[in-house]
């Protein structure tokens, strides 16, 4: 089954934990890809170590190099570039392992919409995901090619936000 979780509005990624919970909850694994966040630690990432939940049942991979071109990134566009194919190619072959029964692809529709990545490369690195387990794919601006893939496929709506204020990302709700 593939999901994607695409919008402007919160919570893509919150969703996407929301169903990695239930897996884990059935006995299952799961593994989260994060194609833009750095390397810096999130609260998923708190919450494994705090509940000491072991990598070998839900994993995060921190692939991507931080926000592409702002919030003072002074890196090359081609370093991102390597390291959206680096995850894509994991993700081929975790794909492959047959050892988790949820993959979260994290801001994969972003690093397409940035140009990290073409969507047709994602297309067929996923179209062999094998039909009992779940695919997600998370961030804003999913194109129409992975929408046309999904099973499921939800648009966050962005009503009302603090950053319309101009309030910064708040801790325990952005990150």
């Amino acid at each position: 089954m593939i999901i994607v979780f695409t919008g402007n509005g919160k919570g893509k990624t919150t969703a996407s934990l929301g169903q990695m919970v239930r897996v884990l909850g059935r006995g299952k694994k799961a593994l989260m890809i994060q194609f833009i966040k750095g390397p810096w630690r999130s609260g998923e990432d708190e919450f494994a170590a705090k509940f000491q939940i072991p990598d070998s049942i839900f994993h995060i991979e921190k692939m991507g190099l931080g926000f592409v071109g702002i919030l003072g990134d002074k890196l090359p566009r081609e370093e991102h570039e390597k390291a959206a194919e680096k995850a894509i190619a994991h993700f081929e072959e975790e794909s492959r392992s047959g050892k988790w029964h949820l993959i979260i692809l994290d801001e994969i529709n972003v690093a397409v919409s940035l140009g990290l990545l073409s969507a047709a490369r994602v297309v067929e690195a996923v179209k062999n995901y094998p039909e009992n387990r779940i695919l997600m794919l998370t961030g804003r601006n999913a194109p129409q090619e992975f929408l046309d893939l999904a099973d499921l496929a939800t648009e966050m709506r962005e009503i009302k936000h603090p950053f319309q204020s101009g309030e910064r990302a708040k801790f325990t709700v952005e990150f």
